[in-house]
């Protein structure tokens, strides 16, 4: 089958990777990069039609907080990947990934000054709680995930601290002056202006939402180990001989879509409009949404792979790896490309973009970082970023341009 593996790379993972990274753009730049929640008005020009309407429904279900969930798997997957190839050949790779995970925190802090979003620094600094799980039997590592998707860092945070921020003054809501000061200084603000709020009150915001009640940090982990396993399984060298494994992923996952979003709608039908996260039931219903995300985002990827034994739609989705492959160099640069357009810095186009044209600049700049990625892996080893990377990792300069 044409796209499984070349020059001893693993093509549906790479594929798998680009596939994850062009859902996350489509959700950044629908979003305006905004990276938090927004004042109230301040939106109202995005949606004015029902393209707008469509966009904001699909993107809701089908993509923000599933694609970010992709990439989480695959960076275990990576992680043992690279445990397991050194391993085989002899060596100790624990001080190494240490080093890489350095190398990658400092790329993503110089990302997260352009945009808080920014998870490189997440994984970063989540990553140094993989290394001890590499020699941890399976099912102890299958129960935590269990407990991190069910919720356990959640409620651990809600018992201790209540709905109160554990770093940041003021509320993570659309109505907090410190939203309102954030969302006018990537709208008004220079470039210098933006820095600085991400460097400081940026990264307080970012670890609420990563460790807080929101606990997008405790998921992304969860989604880590996940990976590691499924590399431990060899699932993607052997993944045409399970077929059935995969629809058995595709049942359980649609499953826990479905019932996860009759439980979200009991648990907050009652409690009105006005929602607030005071309260344990609200802890559920964040919980219920986090089932859902996973469910769907274990649609996507069983989908995908059984998408991906099909010849003609093969040749398609393999033609997401040289993507792939190139992912933090087209990660960083698609994160630079938005918020020129969209902050004040850049074109200013906050909030005065429709979804549907949003939407519409995500597809081209997808495109158009697909057909750039594919040229220069023609000519070229690695993406920039990629060679910059690993050459520093290993303390050895790489050979970077093909003969």
């Amino acid at each position: 089958m044409p796209g499984v593996k070349t020059n001893n790379r693993i093509v549906i993972i790479d594929a798998l990777r680009g596939f994850s990274l062009a859902g996350i753009v489509i959700v950044h730049m629908v979003e305006n990069y905004v990276g938090a929640p927004t004042p109230e008005g301040t939106m109202e020009a995005v949606r004015i039609g029902l393209p707008d309407y469509i966009v904001d429904g699909f993107v809701f279900l089908f993509l923000r907080g599933k694609f970010f969930a992709l990439f989480s798997f695959l960076f275990g997957l990576s992680f043992f990947i690279q445990m397991d190839s050194a391993h085989n050949k002899g060596q100790d790779f624990r001080w190494r990934f240490l080093w890489r995970l350095l190398l990658l925190f400092g790329f993503g802090y110089v990302h997260h000054l352009f945009y808080r979003g920014d998870i490189l620094t997440i994984y970063a600094v989540l990553g140094l709680f993989l290394i001890p799980f590499y020699k941890v039997p399976s099912k102890y590592i299958l129960a935590i995930c269990g407990l991190l998707f069910l919720g356990f860092g959640r409620y651990m945070v809600f018992a201790f601290n209540g709905a109160d921020n554990l770093f940041m003054q003021g509320e993570f809501s659309p109505n907090s002056p410190e939203i309102a000061a954030y969302f006018e200084t990537i709208r008004n603000g220079s470039l210098w202006e933006v820095f600085r709020s991400n460097a400081t009150e940026g990264q307080l915001m970012k670890m609420d939402f990563q460790l807080g009640i929101f606990s997008r940090g405790y998921l992304t982990y969860a989604f880590f180990l996940l990976g590691l396993i499924v590399g431990r399984m060899q699932f993607f060298k052997n993944f045409l001989e399970h077929r059935k494994l995969t629809l058995k992923v595709m049942w359980w996952s649609l499953g826990i879509f479905v019932v996860s979003i009759g439980l979200a709608a009991v648990i907050f039908a009652p409690m009105g409009p006005d929602i607030t996260f005071d309260n344990w039931r609200a802890m559920l219903g964040l919980s219920a949404v986090d089932l859902n995300n996973i469910g769907m985002t274990g649609i996507i990827l069983s989908g995908f792979v059984l998408l991906y034994r099909k010849v003609k739609i093969n040749k398609f989705f393999s033609s997401f790896a040289p993507y792939g492959r190139m992912a933090l160099t087209n990660y960083l640069t698609q994160s630079l490309i938005g918020t020129f357009v969209i902050y004040g810095w850049g074109l200013g186009y906050l909030g005065e973009l429709r979804n549907i044209y949003t939407f519409l600049m995500a597809l081209v700049l997808i495109a158009l970082q697909m057909l750039a990625s594919n040229w220069w892996l023609k000519r070229y080893y690695y993406g920039p970023l990629e060679w910059l990377w690993r050459s520093l990792t290993h303390t050895k300069i790489y050979p970077f341009t093909r003969k």
